[in-house]
């Protein structure tokens, strides 16, 4: 498995995301490493990490209006899910699994990353959002309204009825 390694294109500067980030890029090359006998114990860890990594993000979009229906959370969800059904099947003894999920999370990640994250990173800084506080410092920055979809200009409210109405 090719392995991911840290670098400035992960770099969203926003300091908390970019420590978690790097901290989940981290216990992943654990996990890629690992002997049989220590890939559930570093997959656990993935895991636990990951789910407060998402609770975390998914916490800043709903402070800053950014819906939680929306799909970066959705995406949060089923990753989650998917990475604790591999906990369960490699406790069944499917180790196989679980390593093919950890080369898919190194593939998956920098495109989420990239993308979702850096979105959120940028509104997150353009509403003054402490993410340690949750205080917002620019209040008449927030969105009017909660933003739904992607939270990108193709995928809003509005050009879904825009679409609907050609």
């Amino acid at each position: 498995m090719s392995q991911l390694e840290w670098s400035d294109a992960l770099s969203l500067d926003l300091p908390v995301m970019d420590d978690t980030h790097r901290e989940f890029v981290d216990l992943l090359a654990v996990v890629a490493q690992a002997s049989d006998e220590a890939l559930l114990p570093a997959w656990q860890v993935l895991v636990d990490h990951t789910a407060d990594h998402f609770g975390r993000e998914d916490r800043w979009m709903l402070d800053t209006r950014f819906s939680s229906s929306n799909c970066h959370s959705v995406q949060h969800k089923v990753v989650l899910q998917v990475m604790r059904e591999g906990a369960v099947r490699g406790a069944a003894g499917d180790l196989a699994v679980v390593r093919q999920m950890a080369a898919e999370l190194a593939i998956w990640f920098p495109q989420h990353a990239q993308s979702m994250d850096a979105a959120l990173a940028l509104h997150v800084r353009r509403v003054g959002y402490d993410p340690e506080t949750g205080i917002v410092s620019a209040p008449q920055a927030l969105p009017a309204d909660v933003i739904h979809g992607c939270g990108g200009s193709t995928c809003s409210d509005a050009a879904s009825e825009e679409l609907a109405a050609h």
